[in-house]
């Protein structure tokens, strides 16, 4: 990593379902430049630390294992996803330092060398960094933690930025498939936003800008259409962790949205940078929310 560059910016997407990965549409295209802007910005990262809403453990677990394939973690899809790769190298070493880091916090954590991407993480980073050749480190995290505790999880793995360690969270910022999977049918892929995913999407947005994290860790309650854009909520919770990753609550330090797009008028494909997002011309220009 050039020391004259930003420590990396932790990032939190938006990965949809798995068909992102054949039909790319504003996010998939969003997340083609994403990867080089990163690049040009901050420099090649030496590995990515994964928190995906598809690995969830009883606690922080490292899948530490030498080299990764992409696990197919669904059904009642296109076939052609089952011939789609992504096998990516590990990294046992980072594995062994992000566990230490975890320790230092007072945080449980397991380390197992075993291996396997779900599609959370193989779906963006196919987009990413096409080749396969950065090292990827799971991160398997519990769900029954509070926004706050994975905030803190999310703390604990700052200083891998200064490692040159893209820190990436991957869930979805609104997620009810019911209202996708109607009684009527499948809502259409290019459908206009609801209201109640405008509303919801456009609060997060701005008490993220405005480094509001009370309100953003007291979501449920605070959040417009909470329960409706959200009945379970491991897809969002990633979120906290990229957040923790790049910000301070005693600093109030901002992320922000750096994509906006959504699908079948519900599910939120949107993106968001913290920490030194706003220090690189090139990632600001490449990455500007749509």
């Amino acid at each position: 990593m050039d020391p004259t560059l930003p420590a990396l910016p932790p990032i939190f997407v938006s990965h949809g379902s798995p068909m992102t990965a054949l039909q790319p549409r504003e996010a998939g295209h969003f997340l083609q430049t994403l990867g080089p802007a990163l690049e040009a910005g901050f420099g090649r990262p030496k590995a990515i630390l994964v928190a995906s809403a598809h690995t969830l453990t009883r606690v922080p677990t490292l899948l530490a294992a030498a080299r990764h394939q992409a696990v197919y973690d669904f059904g009642g899809f296109d076939p052609q996803l089952r011939t789609l790769r992504y096998d990516a190298p590990g990294s046992p070493a980072l594995a062994a330092r992000t566990a230490a880091l975890l320790q230092a916090a007072g945080l449980p954590v397991q380390r197992v060398d075993e291996g396997g991407l779900d599609h959370g993480i193989w779906t963006p980073l196919r987009y990413m960094f096409p080749r396969a050749d950065i090292p990827v480190l799971p991160l398997g995290w519990p769900p029954s933690w509070t926004p706050a505790q994975l905030f803190a999880l999310g703390q604990a793995l700052a200083p891998l930025a200064a490692m040159g360690v893209l820190v990436l969270a991957s869930g979805s910022i609104t997620h009810n498939l019911g209202r996708v999977f109607t009684p009527r049918g499948m809502v259409p892929v290019d459908s206009p936003a609801s209201a109640e995913s405008t509303a919801f999407r456009d609060w997060w947005a701005a008490r993220t800008a405005a480094a509001d994290w009370p309100a953003l860790l007291d979501w449920r309650q605070q959040a417009p259409h909470a329960l409706q854009m959200h009945p379970s909520d491991e897809h969002l919770l990633p979120f906290f962790i990229a957040a923790g990753a790049g910000t301070t609550l005693a600093e109030t330090a901002p992320g922000q949205r750096i994509h906006a797009s959504l699908t079948h008028g519900e599910l939120g494909m949107d993106a968001y940078a913290f920490g030194a997002w706003g220090r690189s011309a090139p990632f600001g220009a490449a990455a500007t929310a749509h």
